[in-house]
């Protein structure tokens, strides 16, 4: 009976670890995807370095997941108890660390508020054409999202591109496409034309598009929580079970 059960244990943890690897490969998937530049995202994330560190931080996720997979399924098979210790210590570090790194983001969400991206963008947006990170990042911003400013075209008053662009109201990354069609209906965008430009607030947009996203995020989150946690009870049973 006691061999049936080790049996069962070491398949059962193989299981989890295939998941385990399956996952790490996907994170690793996700960031290189987003470090290929696809549809300008390497821009957005180099300008924000909350966003290119936490990119490096899903290759290394994804790097020590898919290496504790093959650790897990290889130490389960071959019942080695020193490559079993050495699973256990370094998914429970990756446990602990994804509990603190979920609770750093609870604690500092209300910082990206709607005011901090207003008071940035007066302080730092340059133009259309300029090559600045910044600007370059909130002109992609713009026209993926197809918005404008941060709560609407107001938040360009009182800006710095107001200053370096005098007779422009707005910048061409908030006029509708359809308005690249002619010359005029850029004029009319800039120039504050209403029906030229997209009224909306970027803010709004983004969290609009994101809310699709988060219980996907969230179920997926707690279901790899759930996975490394079954992984740690099989390799310490394991573990202790194997002679």
């Amino acid at each position: 009976m006691e061999g049936d059960c080790l049996s069962c244990m070491k398949y059962l943890m193989f299981i989890f670890n295939f998941f385990i690897f399956l996952g790490g490969s996907f994170l690793l998937g996700v960031g290189v995807w987003v470090l290929l530049d696809p549809m300008g995202f390497r821009e957005i994330v180099a300008a924000n370095p909350l966003l290119f560190t936490g990119v490096y931080v899903i290759l290394a996720m994804g790097a020590m997941l898919f290496l504790l997979g093959f650790l897990g399924c290889c130490g389960a098979i071959r019942e080695n108890k020193c490559l079993l210790l050495f699973f256990f210590m370094l998914i429970l570090f990756i446990f602990l660390a994804e509990l603190a790194a979920a609770i750093l983001a609870f604690l500092f969400r209300g910082h990206l508020t709607r005011e901090y991206f207003s008071r940035e963008l007066k302080r730092h947006y340059q133009g259309h054409n300029s090559s600045d990170v910044f600007t370059s990042t909130w002109n992609a911003i713009m026209t993926t999202f197809d918005c404008c400013g941060v709560s609407g075209p107001d938040d360009f008053e009182e800006s710095l591109f107001r200053l370096l662009s005098p007779t422009k109201l707005v910048p061409e990354a908030c006029c509708r496409r359809s308005s690249y069609l002619g010359d005029v209906g850029v004029k009319q965008c800039v120039s504050g034309g209403v029906a030229f430009r997209h009224n909306k607030g970027c803010y709004s947009a983004v969290v609009d598009h994101l809310e699709t996203y988060v219980y996907t995020a969230g179920a997926l989150a707690i279901v790899v929580l759930t996975i490394e946690l079954f992984a740690m009870v099989f390799a310490m049973c394991l573990f202790r079970g194997i002679q």
